[in-house]
Order: structure tokens, then sequence, then C-alpha cells
């Protein structure tokens, strides 16, 4: 059966049953995938490894073989609108994933039109943090804003702008690398982009991680910290620190704060949001983090910008996001 006939099956379907959309969300370590309603029910989900996928036709028939069986179960291809893609380097215009660092396939990977060939089905693609920013629109925090900011606080901070009701773009689909901008000038060297001083290497849980050891090797101060072997650090160890009242971790998350605070206050005159949601590991800090970053958010400010926006944590169920993300891109598509 040919492409355009599949389309059109899928269209008199549609007529007479509520439409469905796939998101997958591919990761360094992992792919999720799932299954998802328009008032963003995910119905069913499921996920497989990235790791070790060094074929990527071979990767893109495992994922057909694990989402076709959810297809079935849904109700078959005939119930689904098209596919939305959330991928590192994610090119929403070219349909492309471009020199993704994380991901074992290099250099410029058309990835829409081999998902598009082997499912039969439309395709949207654009980057992890952009998807995120859609679902936050459609089913999260941001439901009903014409202009906000997310930022993602995971392993690297990723970050989604819209604007007006539209994400940005940009002219070549890579606009919205707020993580990357240089908020410490000859600062910290990030090792991935091999600059220094970005936010991503600050503000990040790798950047809580060097912090704390930049911390613990310029001081004699007593800490919890000092017990966790090195290689067993994380960002909720940290916080765990500090949660039992140790100083050098309190002030670790007020550093990783002010940091962050000071780049939100740039980001805020740049495009005047109604709101900046934040998501990810690091929210679960809570006021720990978000209290300093408020706080040198405002003192950053000038003044018409001042008490004006507010600094919301997603609602979106962190397991669930990726896959409400990716799967918003779909309602939006032409078929």
């Amino acid at each position: 059966m040919s492409a355009d006939s599949t389309y059109s099956t899928s269209n008199r379907n549609l007529q007479a049953m509520e439409a469905l959309a796939i998101g997958i969300d591919i990761g360094g370590t992992g792919t999720k995938f799932g299954i998802v309603d328009r008032l963003g029910n995910l119905l069913f989900s499921s996920e497989m490894s990235t790791r070790g996928q060094d074929h990527l036709d071979s990767y893109i028939d495992e994922l057909y073989h694990n989402v076709q069986p959810l297809i079935e179960q849904a109700g078959g291809i005939g119930r689904f609108r098209g596919i939305g893609v959330g991928a590192p380097n994610g090119n929403y215009y070219s349909g492309t994933i471009e020199y993704a660092p994380n991901l074992p396939w290099k250099g410029i990977i058309p990835l829409s039109k081999m998902i598009k060939d082997k499912f039969k089905l439309p395709v949207v693609l654009t980057n992890d943090a952009n998807a995120a920013a859609l679902g936050e629109m459609m089913y999260g925090a941001a439901k009903g804003m014409n202009d906000f900011i997310m930022i993602t606080l995971g392993t690297g901070v990723g970050s989604g702008i819209v604007a007006n009701g539209q994400l940005i773009y940009g002219h070549d689909g890579f606009a919205g690398e707020l993580g990357h901008t240089i908020i410490i000038p000859e600062g910290r060297y990030h090792q991935g982009t091999g600059k220094y001083g970005s936010l991503e290497s600050y503000a990040s849980a790798t950047g809580v991680v060097l912090t704390t050891l930049e911390v613990l090797a310029g001081s004699n101060q007593p800490s919890l910290l000092r017990d966790i072997p090195e290689d067993q650090l994380d960002s909720k160890k940290v916080y765990d620190a500090a949660m039992k009242g140790d100083v050098l971790a309190k002030e670790i998350f007020e550093f990783t704060g002010k940091i962050l605070g000071m780049a939100l206050a740039n980001f805020v005159m740049f495009s005047s949001p109604e709101a900046i949601i934040l998501f990810g590991g690091l929210t679960k800090s809570g006021d720990l983090l978000l209290k300093p970053v408020r706080e040198h958010m405002e003192n950053n400010l000038i003044q018409i910008f001042q008490q004006k926006v507010k600094i919301l944590v997603s609602h979106l169920k962190e397991s669930d996001a990726a896959i409400l993300g990716a799967s918003a891109l779909v309602w939006d598509l032409k078929v």
C-alpha cells in the first residue's frame, strides 16, 4: 500500500473515531514512546534502549517492532494522525538530527523520513526541549499562555521559547539554546561544546556536581559531602545533605540558584514572557533552589520587568512529559 493511500484511509477513519498521536522521545540512553489522545491522556507507553544502536536502520526496525503492538491495542493505524518525535539536535524544518553528541549516529540523520517510510504516517520532529515546551503549552502549567520560556534542568539545560503563541525555531530550526548562553565570561569549561562559562556548566545536575567538587577542594569546612566517593556524587546527594543542614551543600544550591536567576533575568528582558516554567530533576530541590533563583532574577531585572514574571514548576509528570511533548507536535499537522 502506498503512503498516499494509507493517509487517505487514515483520514476517513479519523472522521469516525477520535484521533490519536504517537509521541517518541529519543535520548542518549533510552527511547520512550506512547499513544496519546488530544487531551493529553497517555493511553499506552513503553521504552527501549538507544545505547548500542549503532546502525540506524536496525534502530528504526526495533522501534517499529515495539510501537506496532501499541498501535494495535489502540485500535489500529487508522486512528492515528501522525508521529511526533523529540530528539537532541532535532531540526523542525528539515526533519533531521544534526551532529547530536550523545546519540550513536553521527552527522546529519534523515530521521523523519526514515520513520515516515517505516510507519506510513506523517512525522514531525523537533529538539527535545522544544517538544517539552509544546507539551507544557498544550497539557501543563503553560496552558492558555502565549508567552513563556520552558527551561529543563537535567543532565544539561534545555529550553524552548514561546512568543505570541508560537514556538521560536529561528531561521535554521535551532533557536532557543539558552543553556549554552555564556553567563560567566571565561568561566567553567564545558566538555561537550568546548566553550567556557555557559549556563549549562553551572545550572544543570552535572553543574551542581562540578560546583560541589570545586567547593570541597577549596575549603576545609566539615561536610557530609566529604564522605561520598567522587564517582558516586550526584545532585540528589547534595540535596539530601542540604536537607540535613549541611552548610556547604546549602551554599552550593544558593550559588546554583544565583547563576540560574541571573540567566533568567537576561531571558526575561529578551522576550518578556508571562512565566518561566522549570522542569526536570533539579526542580525537586524546591525552595532550596527556587528561592535564590527568584531573588537573583528580580535583583537583575530592570524596573519595567520586575514582579511581572512568574517562575513555575512544570505540572507534567516527569516520566510522561517527554512523550506528551513529542505527541503535541502532531496536532498542527496538515493531513
